[in-house]
C-alpha cells in the first residue's frame, strides 16, 4: 500500500483535486474503484491530494513540459523522461513514457534498447548525447563531462538544452518520490533483503586464505 493516506472524494476537496479527480477518474471513487486509462492505480494523484496546492505546481508542471512554446523535439524529450525514470528504478515513470515513446510513434524495439543504449545502434548521435547526458543527471547528479555538454552543443541551441535538463530532472524528482510513497507501479516491497537460514544465526563468514 502507498505510505501516505489518500484522499477521497469530497464536496470538501479543493477546486484542483475535483478537476484532476473528474479528468483522471470520471465519476469514480478512486480509493474504492481505483485506476487510470493507462492502467495504474491512480494513488500518485490521490497522495498528491494531501496538499492542493503542491498538487497544482506538479499539475503546471506537466503543462510546462506539454507546452506547445517548447522548442525541444518531443522524442528527446520523453528519451530523457524515459532513460531517467529507469536509471531512478521508478517502474512507473519508466512505464509511463515508454507508452509516450509509443505515442510519438518510436518502435518498440528502440524503447526496448533504452535500458541498454550505450551498445544498442538504434539511436542517432543526438539521441546517445540525450541518454549519456540523462545519465549523468541521474546517476552523478549534474556532474556532466565538457566533452558531453559539448556534444549537446552542436546539436541543440541552449534554449532546448535548458529545457532538457529542467524536464529531465522534474521527472528525476517524481520518480524518487514515487518510489519514497511507494505510488502507483513503486508499490513494491525492498527487494535486497537478508536471506535468513535456520541454525546459522552465529555464522561468522570466513576471510579468505586464512
Amino acid at each position: 500500500m502507498p505510505r501516505l493516506t489518500p484522499v477521497p472524494p469530497s464536496d470538501d476537496n479543493a477546486p484542483i483535486v475535483k478537476a484532476i479527480y473528474q479528468f483522471m477518474f470520471g465519476d469514480r471513487n478512486p480509493i474504492t474503484d481505483p485506476g487510470t486509462a493507462t492502467g495504474t492505480p491512480g494513488d500518485w494523484w490521490t497522495a498528491f491530494a494531501i496538499s492542493p496546492d503542491i498538487l497544482e505546481h506538479a499539475v503546471a508542471g506537466f503543462g510546462i513540459y506539454q507546452s506547445p512554446n517548447r522548442q525541444l523535439d518531443p522524442v528527446l524529450r520523453e528519451l530523457g523522461q524515459t532513460r531517467v525514470g529507469y536509471a531512478a528504478q521508478s517502474q512507473f515513470v519508466y512505464s509511463q513514457h515508454c507508452k509516450s515513446l509509443r505515442g510519438l510513434g518510436v518502435p518498440d524495439d528502440k524503447i526496448a534498447d533504452i535500458p541498454s543504449w550505450s551498445t544498442s545502434d538504434k539511436f542517432t548521435d543526438v539521441e546517445r548525447l540525450v541518454l549519456a547526458y540523462t545519465d549523468c543527471l541521474a546517476f552523478d547528479l549534474g556532474r556532466v563531462p565538457d566533452a558531453v555538454f559539448e556534444g549537446l552543443r552542436e546539436h541543440l541551441s541552449e534554449l532546448e538544452i535548458l529545457e532538457l535538463t529542467y524536464i529531465t530532472t522534474l521527472y528525476l524528482k517524481h520518480a524518487v518520490m514515487s518510489r519514497a510513497l511507494r505510488t502507483e507501479y513503486d508499490d513494491v516491497d525492498e527487494r535486497i533483503t537478508e536471506i535468513r537460514i535456520e541454525g546459522m544465526e552465529d555464522f561468522i563468514m570466513p576471510v579468505l586464505g586464512r
